[in-house]
């Protein structure tokens, strides 16, 4: 695979496996090294903060924790589906992802 991961920030994906198992959701932020990512509405975790100038107030806050990507399916904006994630290089060599479900080229 490389250093290519095939889901990328604004993708909607659904959790396959977990507690969030069905859940869909939009990804925040892909953390390529740890191959994580955070969605939109799951794996919430309650962080306690102390105040700060920013926040006066502080106490327990809940927000996204990351999820490991092997743990989620990209939707293909075409079928509509939770697919597998292809490569396939164009005519003039760019590489574009393709959904395995329906064998369409997905945007971005």
């Amino acid at each position: 695979m490389g250093n290519t991961l095939k889901i990328k920030k604004g993708d909607i994906v659904e959790v396959v496996t977990g507690n969030y198992r069905g859940a869909r959701g939009k990804v925040l932020k892909v953390y390529q090294k740890e191959k994580k990512l955070i969605v939109e509405g799951i794996n919430f975790i309650k962080r306690h903060t102390r105040p700060t100038q920013q926040d006066p107030q502080g106490g327990i806050q809940e927000r996204e924790a990351p999820i490991h990507i092997s743990n989620v399916m990209l939707v293909c904006p075409n079928c509509g589906q939770p697919s597998r994630v292809g490569f396939h290089f164009m005519e003039d060599g760019t590489k574009i992802r393709i959904c395995k479900r329906c064998r369409e080229m997905i945007e971005a």
